[in-house]
């Protein structure tokens, strides 16, 4: 956390932030899974229900990554956590990607996960400043 921000890290509007992209994630993973878990005609499962955990699972790394970065003293360390971050937001826009693809009637709302990620990644540019 920046010395001249006083706010406890949990009350950042970037932490809020990765909290309201995990929520969102998990509820577009259970919808998609519903849609995704059938066996296809082939009797195989549908590969693409596995990237609905890999949101999740990235998604809810998000915010613990925002408190160990603010946690640290040197910009080194900081840095790496940050840059951490970014990876995470690369992989759920991948995985966005990937799960467009599938053969689901959820599939739309991806695109509300993508709005969010975009402002998160403004608010990510922002907090970086300060940090």
């Amino acid at each position: 956390m920046s010395i001249h921000d006083s706010s406890k890290p949990t009350e950042t509007a970037i932490y809020k932030k990765a909290m309201e992209i995990f929520r969102l994630s998990r509820s577009i993973s259970n919808y998609l899974v519903h849609d995704l878990g059938n066996l296809q005609v082939n009797g195989r499962e549908n590969p693409h229900i596995y990237f609905t955990g890999d949101i999740v699972q990235q998604s809810v790394s998000l915010a613990p990554e925002i408190l160990k970065a603010e946690s640290k003293t040197f910009s080194e360390e900081r840095y790496r956590h940050i840059a951490s971050l970014t990876r995470l937001v690369n992989l759920l826009h991948k995985n966005c990607d990937r799960l467009e693809l599938s053969n689901s009637n959820g599939k739309e709302f991806l695109h509300l996960l993508r709005s969010e990620l975009k402002k998160f990644k403004k608010l990510q540019r922002t907090w970086m400043l300060k940090m």
